[in-house]
């Protein structure tokens, strides 16, 4: 690993990271599956605790950090005890406001990012639609001009934080061309017209708030558009390979915090008058599971240095991303046959955690669409 990684600033940064999730989230984690979504309360928190803004530049108001320092925020809150869930919900804003901040618009940034980045306003990014999701040059729901607005009429579907989002970054359709007639516009959800159709119930990521959005006849000032009209999709494709690299954090993430669940679990369980972890059988299962996951870290990290210093890795964030989601299934799987009855019970962590692993397949570019996009960027 790289020494960038363990300075001693992003050290303390970890500790930060971890005393914050163990104090703000691992004690109501339960509470918040159950109620279907996080408070309020967890992004003011975390915003005091300058983690909202890690990623973001001083001057939207964030805090200047890097991919790294973000991706150590992610790591460490999953180690120490967050679910996939909370890291989705809380850090939404991480696909809401890019494309705003680096926009450059004064006026977007001020009403959207910097209240959002400090913890006073909820962001999220609608662009899934019913008969819409990986390819983004399908969408349907269409802004049309008309004077100093956008009437927008449509659908989204699997929108995270949505029911509790005070603003969506809608893609939209505004010409006819696949990928040129695609625009990003803001939409206040207290606009006219605009509604939260039904909260979607989901097999994982209790905790997350998802929803299903309608758009009819909804009038947005035309000066909520992000960037020029058109640049939609180029705008999206380029957060493409941070976001898959975010969710390969997520992966192997998980997977650490499962295996590390494991690995305690069968030191104390006694099964024949020894524990667990002194069978050869269980050993050599949690040395595979460790292998998975170090393998995965260690090839993410080295793309998310590759992608900070400028390089190209539209393939191998994609690949990040499919190496991470399978080391995570294994583990989740591996780490629930481990606990055997104790890990199938809904109060179990690991349990949680099978559940939601399952998405990370699905989400962010499912995993059979990230093999095509490696094998056209590979062999044309």
């Amino acid at each position: 690993m790289s020494d960038v990684w363990n300075t001693e600033e992003r050290v303390a940064l970890r500790k930060v990271v971890r005393d914050f999730t163990e104090r703000e989230i691992v004690p109501n984690l339960p509470q918040w599956e159950k109620d279907g979504e996080l408070p309020r309360s967890l992004h003011k928190a975390a915003a005091a605790a300058g983690l909202l803004g890690i990623a973001f530049p001083e001057e939207v108001g964030g805090h200047g950090g890097s991919t790294i320092d973000n991706t150590i925020v992610t790591e460490e809150m999953l180690y120490s005890g967050a679910s996939s869930g909370v890291m989705s919900g809380l850090f939404t804003h991480g696909i809401a406001c890019p494309h705003i901040a680096q926009s450059g618009d004064a006026a977007l940034i001020e009403k959207y990012v910097k209240p959002t980045l400090a913890g006073e306003k909820i962001g999220s990014l609608a662009v899934t639609e019913p008969e819409a999701g990986s390819d983004v040059s399908a969408i349907r729901t269409r802004a049309v001009r008309d004077g100093d607005h956008y009437v927008i009429n449509g659908n989204k579907t699997f929108i995270t934080s949505s029911t509790r989002a005070d603003f969506v970054t809608t893609v939209v359709r505004t010409g006819d061309d696949p990928h040129h007639g695609i625009s990003l516009i803001v939409v206040d959800t207290d606009t006219p017209g605009f509604s939260v159709v039904r909260k979607l119930d989901k097999m994982g990521w209790l905790c997350s708030d998802t929803g299903e959005l309608a758009y009819v006849d909804v009038r947005v000032p035309a000066s909520n558009l992000v960037g020029a009209e058109g640049s939609g999709f180029i705008q999206v494709a380029q957060n493409f390979a941070g976001e898959r690299l975010g969710l390969a954090v997520h992966g192997y993430g998980v997977a650490q915090r499962a295996l590390d669940l494991t690995v305690a679990y069968t030191k104390q369980r006694i099964v024949f008058g020894k524990p667990l972890i002194n069978k050869q059988v269980v050993r050599h299962k949690l040395v595979d599971m460790t292998r998975a996951v170090d393998v995965a870290r260690t090839y993410t990290h080295s793309v998310i240095e590759r992608h900070i210093a400028g390089e190209q890795v539209f393939a191998e964030a994609a690949m990040a991303k499919n190496e991470a989601v399978e080391a995570c299934m294994f583990v989740v799987n591996e780490a629930v046959q481990l606990h055997g009855g104790a890990g199938y019970m809904r109060d179990s962590e690991v349990e949680m955690h099978y559940r939601d692993a399952r998405l990370l397949g699905i989400g962010g570019g499912a995993t059979e669409v990230m093999n095509d996009l490696i094998a056209k960027a590979l062999f044309g």
